[in-house]
């Protein structure tokens, strides 16, 4: 098992960086912000941008996984985007775990002034997002190869011999870890992705969430077996947390969580620093609790 922990971009720096420090020194294996331009009942709330706080983070780290969870189309283009990230996994000496997902329909989803998408044009944009990302990230051919950069026409995006120059900081490219819960996006994350996230869906009971979490890992599977794909060469990312339920309200609820999620077959689970006050609200003592915690459970999970 493999641990994470969200940092929510509300933090001015120097004061966003000890949080950064801390998730390294704690041993969590990855630290993830979200890719949103405000976000929910924190809308009116100090939120910074994306990736200048994962470059920031990359200067203060060495060692720790650097995600974004979950970068979205709502306000994106593939081609700035891939070189803004690539320029980040640089920077950080190959640390970026890019995460992506369809987009919310919140207020990313209108403020540029985007028409009320379908649950089918979304994940259609997703799928192009998504796979123009996967392209891009692999870097085209030098021009010694004759390459004329990397072109790409679809119905959300086009791309006219886009240019990465260079050689990616990982290969063949930064890891992809893709949101996915209907089958759609499923069949997606097990064609082009090195890693699986979900949030599970919202339930407010505690059993009917962790049903579905556990539906969710089969369908997977299932959805591995219709592609010929090995289902162990998939990371399975579980975030713990949500609106009814907050995995650090103590060391005994992290050990609990976990423990199901290994029952389960997760990989890999995320949980959200603590904040002072209403959603994740919790004590950030019970952080150093867990980190002390965390050589056993990877042990037995």
């Amino acid at each position: 098992m493999r641990f994470g922990v969200v940092i929510l971009p509300q933090y001015d720096w120097p004061e966003a960086a000890v949080r950064w420090r801390r998730a390294e020194e704690f041993g969590f294996d990855h630290a993830w912000t979200y890719d949103h331009l405000s976000w929910r009942g924190l809308a009116g709330e100090r939120w910074h941008a994306t990736v200048p706080t994962l470059t920031a983070a990359a200067t203060v780290t060495s060692r720790i996984g650097l995600g974004t969870f979950v970068a979205s189309p709502n306000f994106r283009h593939p081609v700035p985007f891939a070189k803004d990230i690539a320029t980040v996994d640089q920077i950080s000496g190959g640390r970026v775990l890019l995460g992506l997902g369809s987009g919310g329909t919140g207020f990313d989803a209108y403020v540029l002034g985007q028409p009320q998408l379908t649950p089918r044009e979304r994940f259609a944009r997703f799928a192009e997002f998504a796979e123009s990302l996967d392209a891009l990230l692999r870097f085209e051919r030098g021009a010694a190869d004759g390459a004329s950069g990397i072109s790409f026409e679809g119905e959300w995006y086009t791309a006219a011999g886009a240019r990465m120059v260079g050689e990616p900081a990982q290969r063949p490219r930064m890891p992809l870890h893709l949101a996915a819960n209907g089958p759609k996006a499923l069949d997606l994350a097990v064609r082009i992705g090195d890693g699986w996230v979900t949030t599970g869906g919202d339930h407010d009971d505690d059993a009917t969430w962790w049903r579905s979490v556990g539906d969710l890992i089969h369908r997977l599977d299932d959805a591995c077996a219709a592609a010929g794909r090995d289902p162990s060469t998939i990371g399975r990312t579980l975030s713990l947390d949500d609106g009814s339920r907050y995995s650090l309200a103590s060391a005994g609820a992290f050990d609990e969580a976990v423990g199901r999620a290994a029952e389960l077959g997760y990989t890999d689970v995320v949980s959200h620093w603590p904040r002072e006050h209403g959603l994740y609200a919790g004590d950030e003592s019970v952080l150093d609790e867990v980190a002390a915690r965390l050589p056993a459970l990877r042990a037995i999970a």
